[in-house]
């Protein structure tokens, strides 16, 4: 049982997201969960009523209670929300961000000096408990904190330990990586839509088939390049469609994809660096 008290600063689709994922692993009791923000009352009672975890004003809120808080704002307000919990919290309490292009050294810096934080990046498949997280610590974090970081979000899916310089690349495979599915499976409902199919039934036709080609990809020692060999036989259908694929630059596009997002966190991350000189020049 997880015997740390957890608060979320902000209560977004992201925290919404991960309270869900909890929630539903049954791992942490509800009453060791608390959700808050600075003025949506109407958001804290939905959260209280559709998942039976405590919520409460920010004003409010017992900060000496709190073992891990969770950073879930706008990373627009993370300064102002920092500046605001500099002195209220010890060096034994956590400050763990979900924030994208927020870094530990932002954070440390904003911060009493031996702060303990944990820079991490989950994605929106935490409702559904198959989240894949990434989490990188700061230099004041302790290996327990690291340990039980990585226990609460396991609740939400599979969790990777990363140094925090491949955080950016993580992002733009796993931190975006849903909605490139989202995309591929409207234009696979489409298709089959086009071909005769209803769309539910294209739906569940087209998320079936990446849910299995996904379990072939964790559970086989295969690479991805011979999974696709072994289904791709000469002049067939699958063939066809590769070739298809190919000639319409889907590959490429891919890749791009995972790039661009890459190229947008670490200008996010930048950016970040840039007010953490403009701190210690002041």
């Amino acid at each position: 049982m997880f015997n740390k008290t957890i608060a979320f600063l902000g209560a977004g689709s992201m925290a919404e997201a991960m309270i869900s994922g909890i929630v539903e692993a049954d791992t942490i009791p509800v009453n060791q969960v608390i959700v808050t923000n600075r003025s949506n009352q109407d958001r804290l009672n939905h959260i209280q009523t559709k998942y039976g975890v405590r919520t409460t004003p920010l004003q409010q809120l017992n900060y000496n209670e709190v073992d891990i808080f969770i950073l879930a704002m706008k990373p627009k307000d993370i300064d102002r929300v920092l500046e605001s919990l500099k002195d209220k919290l010890t060096a034994d309490q956590v400050l763990l961000s979900v924030l994208a292009g927020i870094s530990t050294s932002h954070m440390e810096e904003n911060m009493n000096d031996g702060q303990q934080v944990i820079r991490a990046m989950p994605n929106t498949s935490s409702m559904v408990g198959e989240s894949a997280t990434a989490i990188s610590p700061g230099q004041y974090t302790g290996i327990d904190n690291v340990v039980a970081a990585k226990e609460l979000l396991k609740c939400i899916g599979n969790v990777f330990v990363i140094d925090e310089k491949q955080m950016d690349i993580f992002t733009g495979i796993a931190g975006s990586g849903p909605a490139y599915f989202y995309y591929l499976m409207e234009h696979i409902e489409k298709a089959g839509q086009e071909g005769g199919l209803d769309r539910d039934t294209a739906r569940e036709i087209g998320a079936q088939t990446i849910l299995g080609a996904a379990r072939m990809l964790q559970e086989q020692d295969d690479t991805s390049a011979e999974l696709r060999e072994k289904v791709t036989s000469p002049n067939g259908t699958t063939a066809a469609g590769l070739d298809a694929l190919n000639e319409h630059g889907g590959g490429n596009a891919i890749a791009q994809a995972v790039k661009g997002a890459a190229a947008r966190s670490n200008e996010m991350s930048k950016a970040s660096r840039a007010k953490e000189k403009e701190l210690v020049t002041k």
